[in-house]
């Protein structure tokens, strides 16, 4: 368990050093917040759905903690080419205690963004409409967050350079965002855009961060979203610790 939480304080002393790396991730979920909430506010009230800022900031907080969780895998490739990743794995330690360390440490950074995110959307005018649902709230986000690090975890496991993890990440990171419900509302949807979002983890995670901070607002049910979500990340972590096992410094 030590491994594990030295690799956790690492990942958190990264990102506390990086404040331009901090500064410029938040960067489009403002564009988002101020260009879209205030932008098409106006029109969907007029077509009766009510105030948009508050419809988009859960899909904002989600775009950025999905962001931050899946390009920490990145921190793998670089590992890997400067040699600490090789000091680390003949450390006498399994290696899954390395994975786990690295994907909760991530899960912990992407999570603090979106604490962040939260923030902005607060000085920009959302309202939580329950204080009591807060921390319900904040366990979303930690789920989301260890379910989408622990994926970036497994495709940097297989990568060798650093072009190849982003295009991968571009090619999976923009459906699984914008199909997510983050934008629109997932009722009413022509079937195969149904389909898609149903399929997509992202979206049972805006469900469930929109059903917290916004109530009477989840498409799918609380129930629903958190078992998929649940699923989903032990699939990722059993996933991401079997690409680990097999990765070569």
């Amino acid at each position: 368990m030590g491994t594990i939480y030295i690799l956790w304080l690492r990942q958190l002393k990264r990102y506390v050093r990086s404040r331009s790396r901090i500064i410029g991730s938040l960067g489009q979920p403002l564009l988002f917040l101020v260009a879209l909430g205030f932008g098409l506010g106006p029109i969907y009230e007029k077509a009766g759905g009510g105030n948009y800022l508050q419809f988009l900031t859960p899909g904002v907080i989600s775009m950025g903690v999905l962001f931050t969780a899946m390009f920490s895998g990145m921190e793998i490739i670089w590992d890997r080419q400067f040699g600490f990743l090789k000091e680390t794995l003949v450390a006498p330690v399994p290696r899954w205690h390395i994975m786990l360390g690295r994907t909760v440490g991530g899960a912990t950074v992407a999570t603090a963004q979106g604490l962040i995110i939260f923030a902005m959307a607060l000085i920009a005018g959302f309202r939580p409409e329950s204080v009591v649902m807060l921390p319900f709230a904040l366990g979303i986000i930690f789920l989301v967050a260890l379910l989408f690090t622990a994926l970036g975890t497994a495709v940097a496991s297989v990568l060798q350079d650093f072009q190849g993890f982003q295009l991968i990440m571009n090619l999976l990171v923009m459906p699984l965002f914008f199909l997510s419900g983050a934008f629109f509302p997932l009722g009413d949807l022509p079937f195969v855009m149904a389909a898609i979002t149903r399929i997509n983890p992202l979206s049972y995670g805006v469900d469930a961060l929109r059903g917290t901070l916004v109530m009477n607002s989840s498409h799918f049910g609380l129930g629903l979203d958190l078992s998929v979500l649940s699923i989903a990340m032990v699939l990722c972590l059993l996933l991401g610790t079997y690409l680990f096992s097999r990765i070569e410094a």
